[in-house]
């Protein structure tokens, strides 16, 4: 029996021994067909260097309004296609690439030298570089998703920077608190030469990610999927979109939208799957004075699904602005 045991012990001590050693040595398929961002770029893009990051951006317009376009996760400029232009006939349009995504560049952690650019305090403090840089001095801040939340905390710690906020089914409750356990994991030596692999199934995944984002996904055009899958031919988007996964934290925002003294529009499609519509009505009642359009037979990106109803609710909060 002692030799049974001693044999176990012996045999679950070796494959803990593979499971540290063989993710370190083990050879990794490379990340293949990849460009420089800006080798990928559109006609109309531009890039500028804030905060040691090369950051992918479009401008439109000008003057005031100035509106500051912030697109959500796995997302990109690309989202913001077909309102950039007709909100530019009102002012100054401005939509950038967040850290991980679109054409922005992908610092990996052996260059930091400094603070991760994947974190949510890094996105507000680079879009409020990108401002600066602008000479925009108060902007209305549109946010879609995720790019609601930092909006959100934008507002929150630069009040004096902001005239208004729309927020787009934005996702100010949910929560990553439930994967705080992985963190250790995740962090270890091995997950993280291996985990950067295992993300590059976004390409399947990502796909049921996009669909579940309309309210009707039947309506997602070769070349709109060609649009968003674009940036996925940059340098090292694997280990970056791994290293934002790393970065994610709570806000918890919800108890601090009581702080929120300035005019906000909170817009939901009345399909979202991702952002339930509940949370956006729950978030206009909590914002002290905010707005609620509620967009009809759309999901959680109106601004690429039903952009007419979108920009009739975004340019009517706007006029309206003392």
């Amino acid at each position: 029996m002692k030799r049974v045991v001693r044999t176990a012990g012996l045999l679950l001590a070796a494959l803990v021994l593979l499971a540290i050693v063989l993710p370190l040595v083990v050879a990794l398929p490379p990340l293949e067909g990849t460009r420089p961002p800006g080798e990928l770029a559109d006609e109309d893009s531009r890039f500028i260097e804030l905060r040691g990051v090369r950051v992918h951006y479009k401008i439109a317009g000008s003057g005031e309004p100035a509106m500051v376009l912030m697109h959500g996760f796995l997302s990109s400029t690309y989202t913001w296609r077909d309102v950039l232009g007709p909100l530019s006939e009102t002012g100054l349009v401005l939509a950038f690439d967040r850290p991980a995504f679109g054409l922005t560049e992908r610092p990996m952690p052996e260059t930091w030298g400094g603070e991760n650019p994947y974190t949510a305090d890094f996105a507000v403090a680079l879009t409020m570089d990108l401002i600066e840089a602008h000479s925009i001095e108060r902007a209305i801040l549109i946010g879609n998703s995720a790019g609601g939340a930092l909006a959100a905390q934008l507002a929150i710690e630069h009040p004096a920077h902001v005239r208004a906020l729309i927020l787009v089914d934005a996702a100010i409750y949910a929560q990553r608190s439930s994967w705080a356990w992985l963190g250790p994991l995740l962090t270890t030596p091995q997950m993280r030469r291996i985990g950067p692999v295992l993300l590059r199934n976004v390409r399947s995944w990502g796909a049921e990610f996009g669909r579940s984002a309309w309210h009707d996904p039947a309506r997602i055009t070769p070349e709109i999927w060609s649009g968003y899958t674009l940036p996925l031919q940059a340098d090292n988007w694997d280990r970056a979109l791994y290293e934002f996964t790393l970065a994610g934290r709570p806000l918890d925002l919800a108890a601090r939208l009581g702080e929120i003294d300035l005019p906000v529009l909170v817009v939901s499609g009345d399909d979202d799957q991702i952002v339930p519509l509940a949370d956006s009505i729950r978030l206009a009642r909590e914002i002290p004075g905010a707005e609620l359009a509620v967009l009809p037979d759309c999901g959680h990106i109106p601004q690429e699904e039903c952009p007419s109803a979108f920009l009739e609710a975004v340019l009517r909060f706007v006029a309206a602005l003392p």
